[in-house]
């Protein structure tokens, strides 16, 4: 009976371990709408295996509980394949950060991989090492998952990513002498290796300290201190002006804007007139590339 009893504790620590171990709470989708003939349930097989590598896996050194796992995205489209190994894709990766005492989530990324081209075999495992180079897919997928929690980590601390960003870094080191496209910087100013380059220059920094301001001083406190909450928000968002003035159309800059302008928007919807007035034109100068859609500012 005592055995019994000590297996089933161990067994219950074994679980409540495993469950504390998933940063990640990951949504997978590989589709193929370009793809004629498509065997489905190899897609299936696939789908599964990323969901279960990014799931299974300790991508941070906390000790989470169940529900503050990130909620992140991957959905992967495949636009070519041989009907073997070989996959042309293109992805859109997209994680969010819960607002203190609300239901809301704010998106922190949201990125779109052109260059997501991999091989897989059905039924291979899912080799992965921080150490060396393995394949395109898992080194495509682990640095992801740094990424996104570094991001999220920089939300809860000031520069509390660096650690995660860095580990990115080693990803894309580790690929420089793959055949695959998107690792390195000769080959676009827009790609996996400036988005990481981006995060660990100090010329952003100032973009990386908004993003902890914005969340600890601002959105957490928006239940509680509505009208504080805004006013911090149009105290902060002039940070943003010194960050373009070091490199307008930088990967990071690019990624950060995506994520946030239409949360930027609907959050100056409970500001004064003049207050609105005074986000646009900093928004509107700031990122340019959005100049269009923060004109609905002016009408809210």
């Amino acid at each position: 009976m005592v055995k019994k009893v000590t297996l089933a504790v161990l067994m219950c620590s074994w679980f409540v371990i495993t469950a504390m171990a998933q940063d990640l709470n990951a949504r997978v989708q590989v589709l193929s709408p370009l793809v004629q003939n498509t065997n489905k349930r190899a897609l299936e097989v696939l789908q599964k295996a990323i969901s279960d590598f990014l799931n299974n896996r300790q991508w941070s050194d906390k000790k989470l509980k169940p529900q503050e796992s990130i909620d992140c995205s991957f959905v992967i489209n495949i636009t070519s394949w041989d009907g073997s190994t070989n996959f042309k894709a293109e992805a859109q990766i997209v994680s969010t950060r819960p607002v203190y005492n609300t239901s809301y989530n704010s998106p922190v990324l949201n990125m779109a991989d052109k260059e997501f081209d991999f091989e897989y075999t059905e039924g291979s495992p899912m080799d992965y090492s921080d150490q060396q180079y393995t394949n395109n897919l898992t080194s495509l997928l682990a640095y992801y998952a740094y990424i996104i929690v570094g991001m999220d980590s920089d939300t809860f601390s000031p520069e509390g990513g660096t650690f995660y960003y860095n580990r990115a870094q080693t990803v894309v080191n580790n690929a420089q002498n793959s055949n695959n496209t998107g690792w390195k910087s000769i080959e676009s100013m827009r790609n996996r290796f400036w988005l990481v380059s981006n995060l660990l220059d100090q010329k952003y920094k100032p973009l990386r300290d908004f993003m902890y301001s914005f969340y600890a001083n601002c959105l957490d406190k928006m239940v509680d201190s509505p009208n504080s909450a805004r006013r911090s928000i149009l105290d902060l968002l002039p940070s943003l002006q010194n960050v373009d003035r070091f490199g307008q159309g930088a990967m990071f800059n690019q990624v950060f804007f995506t994520a946030k302008a239409d949360e930027f928007i609907g959050l100056t919807g409970g500001m004064a007139p003049p207050d609105r007035m005074k986000a646009l034109n900093i928004l509107s100068q700031a990122d340019p590339a959005n100049a269009n859609k923060y004109e609905t500012i002016r009408n809210q």
